[in-house]
């Protein structure tokens, strides 16, 4: 078995300063998002999104980040998954991107709320047809007997719904309104850039971090 222990690299790609940061976060996010965009990642928009359930026991798990504003950073999930219902409990998160090749990781934390049925049928009706039918036969985080039973769900919507597949009432779209971000360049001797923001006053204030 691999010595895991003995696994390490140093960071020297980049660096961040307080000059060169952005006062935005929105702004700077958008910065580094375009610089992924471009990295040649295999999913540059992955996100870790991280809830909290009723017994203030964390789970976590990626999504994908489909839209982002001022506004804040729009994910699509089915409402009676694992997440779904701890949202539903507790609807304060965090979110976390991390891009290797960059050295770069950005936290974002604050309020998680639905956004309304009209953008998310937006967003329903651009996906592909068999993601559509996956919407609807997957019972998400629920037990599952076998994929044939799966398999077998998805064609019986295939029949029933040959072209058009309609927004399922429990599928739909989040969106997490920051109150802090943290921006993390790798450095040299694990003295890193940090960097986090937090919205205070209707302000956003900066302050760096120790690594």
């Amino acid at each position: 078995m691999e010595k895991v222990s003995d696994i390490r690299r140093d960071y020297s790609k980049f660096s961040l300063d307080i000059n060169d940061i952005n006062p935005n976060p929105f702004n700077q996010f958008d910065i580094w998002m375009k610089d992924a965009l471009k990295g040649e990642f295999l999913e540059p928009t992955a996100m870790v999104i991280s809830t909290v359930d009723m017994n203030n026991r964390p789970s976590s798990r990626v999504v994908l980040l489909k839209k982002y504003d001022e506004r804040g950073f729009v994910f699509f999930t089915n409402y009676l998954s694992r997440k779904g219902v701890e949202i539903n409990g507790n609807p304060f998160a965090s979110a976390l991107l991390f891009w290797d090749k960059f050295e770069r990781q950005i936290r974002i934390e604050g309020r998680i709320e639905k956004i309304s049925k009209k953008e998310s049928k937006e967003y329903f009706s651009t996906r592909p047809y068999t993601s559509r039918l996956g919407a609807w036969a997957s019972e998400q985080s629920k037990p599952l007997k076998s994929r044939f039973t799966l398999v077998r769900k998805v064609a019986a919507l295939m029949v029933k719904y040959p072209v058009d597949v309609p927004l399922p009432d429990f599928w739909g779209g989040y969106r997490l309104i920051p109150d802090e971000f943290e921006f993390w360049q790798g450095r040299k001797s694990r003295l890193h850039d940090r960097f986090r923001y937090k919205y205070e006053n209707e302000n956003w204030s900066i302050e760096r971090l120790s690594p």
